[in-house]
């Protein structure tokens, strides 16, 4: 087949230029002119060479930087470790001679890769700092540039603070992580430490790093010291710490007693002791000044400014107590200073000290009973036991100011009366001596004693030695009181319940009317009138009668009616009268209005001893003693032949009287009076009451009433006079 002409054409046009190509080709190369490779590690092969055939390829060694390479069949190695710090780039030249001698030059530049092989580094591991317990917070303690670390890497340092005192963390602190500057976070105390070490530490990668092996850390070290300074107040001692709080110290007042009207010349001995102040900041330990500046009345007492001991002036007048302030100043500043409350109590002189009758007590407990159980006699396990100390100032020896303690056991206590009480549960038997002290709280005065007390099983004891606690005690106490409570409210409802039923006294209204029988009797008008002068007869008449008819449903008393019901003894009686209860209904409203008043009405009597004898018709009622020998034909007296009729009336009335008291006492002494029936030839009156308290049960026996008038004679056994 032939090749196309245009195909030739071009083929002879290109192989001249093709030649001109080939004969251009160098006679060396590298596969990287511009290699990179790590610091610090060699050997290591930086290129691979091509030569070609005739060709020669070396090192310049005009390049100061080809001392650490060589040429090893077709690899260029590094053969010399660089560090980056020191040499980040390196120029390599490599000269190719062709056979015809003719030479070509190829540069290479090798970069040095930086790798983390350098720590960080302070410019000052250890520093050293003293500083003021009154520095103020935020104070600047370490600066910046004294604590920041290089790194030959260049890397960026990360900065941590930590203290190796325990208790001291948080007090100081730096300002950042990349910030080492070292401040003041929170107040400090020198009684809390005084001096603290500090670790700062400089790292070349974050503490969260992914790759913890590849970072490097460096430490610095800071001692602090504290320097105590003058910031608190004197303290007067003794004093509690404020808990636990050894910066905060409370003392207590300050007591003591002198007596009245004696001076002393000694200084006063005070409770807890004596005045004293400190500068509790003890390394400057400054001078302490006291002076007395309230309290001292008249100048009584003064106060030693370098000691403090209180003395007094002038003898004490008045039993009055003094309340002194006594302030504790330091001397190179004055504004540091405390104020202290002494209370002097003036008492009367002690003669004699307090003792105790007894050398020793015996007393015996049993195991196993609660907290605050009785210790008891020994011997009398039914009797607490008492110490009771005497003081001979007092007549009965009997001082209300001693107070009791026990000073060498926990497991007892003794009360301000002298009781022994347990104070734990005790659980083994045995014996314990303990010693008791009495004192007295104003004198200050003491005496001691022995207490053995024998500690003893339960078991040991009898039902009827059986001992109670005060626990027990105390219940059956208040079950006793609330019995007596009930005791108490039931009895005041019994009481008011009485009070109700007696409140409105009885009436029991006897009434009998006269038999059909009995013929018309003789009523004295007169007697009537006189008295109540100021009512009609008409209206007399109606009131009786009304009186009468309002009574009747009052319930009669039992013995009284059945006296008057029979009718054997109502036919014994004398045919001119009956006796009965005359009462006027006027009469009985003015009672009940007394009655509502709380006030006994003045009953009028029907016994006379005046006569009207001009008056026609005029009837009197007089015992047989008062008649006037004189009357004549105008008075008759009648003998006394009803003997047992007047028995009869005797026996019924006293049996009126006794139903009328046991009934009521509500009822009025004229109910209790006598009764006295009048019959009128006019008209039959029926029975009212009518009393009189100059007929009393006090007559003599043997006495008669006798009745004067125109119709008729009537007697009246004693009986119906008693009241």
């Amino acid at each position: 087949m032939a090749i196309p002409h245009w195909l030739l054409m071009s083929a002879l046009f290109l192989l001249p230029l093709l030649a001109r190509i080939l004969a251009q080709e160098p006679g060396c190369s590298v596969s990287n002119s511009n290699p990179s490779v790590p610091e610090n590690k060699c050997p290591l092969v930086v290129a691979t060479i091509h030569v070609q055939p005739g060709f020669t390829l070396t090192i310049d060694p005009s390049y100061p930087d080809g001392q650490f390479f060589t040429i090893e069949g077709s690899e260029l190695q590094l053969t010399k470790c660089v560090d980056y710090e020191e040499d980040p780039l390196l120029l390599l030249s490599l000269t190719c001679q062709d056979p015809a001698g003719q030479s070509d030059s190829l540069q290479i530049l090798v970069t040095i890769l930086n790798e983390n092989d350098n720590s960080p580094v302070f410019p000052q591991p250890n520093v050293t700092r003293q500083i003021p317990e009154d520095a103020e917070v935020d104070t600047v303690i370490v600066a910046r540039e004294e604590v920041t670390a290089a790194d030959a890497d260049l890397d960026t340092i990360y900065y941590e603070l930590t203290t190796t005192v325990q208790n001291t963390d948080g007090y100081f602190a730096i300002r950042g992580v990349n910030n080492p500057e070292i401040y003041l976070q929170t107040a400090l105390d020198y009684d809390k430490f005084n001096s603290t070490t500090l670790l700062l530490y400089a790292r070349d990668r974050p503490v969260t790093s992914p790759e913890p092996n590849g970072t490097n850390t460096a430490t610095a070290t800071i001692t602090i010291t504290i320097k105590q300074s003058d910031t608190r107040a004197p303290w007067f001692l003794p004093c509690t710490q404020l808990h636990n709080d050894s910066s905060v110290c409370i003392s207590s007042p300050y007591s003591g007693r002198v007596n009245i009207s004696e001076m002393s010349t000694d200084p006063l001995v005070l409770e807890p002791g004596p005045i004293y102040a400190v500068d509790p900041d003890y390394t400057i330990s400054d001078r302490i000044m006291y002076r007395i500046v309230g309290g001292n009345t008249n100048e009584v007492f003064s106060v030693d400014a370098d000691t403090g001991n209180l003395t007094m002036n002038k003898i004490v007048t008045s039993p009055d107590s003094f309340l002194l302030q006594v302030m504790a100043t330091q001397v190179s500043n004055v504004r540091k200073y405390s104020v202290a409350t002494v209370e002097i109590k003036v008492i009367t002189k002690s003669n004699f000290p307090p003792y105790f009758e007894k050398g020793v007590y015996n007393g015996t407990v049993f195991v196993g009973l609660p907290q605050r159980s009785f210790v008891y006699q020994a011997g009398d396990p039914s009797t607490p036991l008492v110490i009771t100390a005497m003081d001979q100032d007092f007549p009965d020896k009997v001082n209300p100011n001693i107070e009791y303690y026990l000073k060498n056991s926990t497991d007892f206590i003794a009360t301000r009366d002298g009781l022994i009480l347990t104070n734990k549960v005790l659980e083994s038997p045995g014996t314990v001596t303990i010693q008791a002290v009495g004192k007295d709280v104003l004198s200050l005065q003491e005496a001691s004693t022995i207490i053995v007390v024998e500690v003893i099983l339960a078991t040991a004891v009898t039902p009827s030695d059986k001992m109670y606690s005060a626990q027990d005690m105390a219940i059956l106490g208040g079950t006793l009181a609330a019995l007596l409570l009930i005791a108490l409210v039931f009895l005041g409802v019994l009481i008011w319940k009485s009070s109700r039923w007696h409140r409105k006294p009885f009436k029991y209204l006897v009434k009998e009317k006269p038999s059909k029988d009995i013929p018309e009797g003789h009523q004295n008008n007169y007697y009537q009138e006189d008295e109540q002068p100021y009512v009609s007869t008409k209206q007399r008449e109606t009131s009786e009668s009304s009186s009468v008819q309002t009574e009747s449903p009052v319930p009669e008393l039992p013995a009284l009616a059945s006296h008057f019901s029979s009718a054997e003894e109502t036919e014994s009686l004398p045919k001119g009268s009956i006796a009965s209860t005359v009462i006027f209904e006027e009469e009985e409203e003015e009672e009940e209005k007394e009655e509502e008043a709380g006030q006994e009405k003045e009953v009028k009597s029907i016994l006379k001893t005046d006569r009207h004898v001009a008056d026609d018709g005029y009837k009197a009622v007089w015992f047989k003693t008062d008649v006037d020998p004189e009357a004549g034909e105008r008075v008759e007296v009648i003998e006394d032949n009803a003997a047992d009729d007047d028995n009869d009336d005797d026996d019924s009335d006293q049996g009126v009287q006794n139903n009328e008291e046991e009934e009521g006492s509500g009822i009025d002494g004229h109910h209790q009076g006598l009764g006295v029936s009048f019959s009128s030839e006019n008209s039959s009156l029926p029975a009212a009451e009518v009393t009189g308290e100059e007929a009393k049960a006090g007559e003599e026996e043997d006495e008669e009433v006798w009745e004067d008038g125109d119709s008729g004679h009537q007697r009246l056994g004693k009986a119906q006079l008693q009241a």
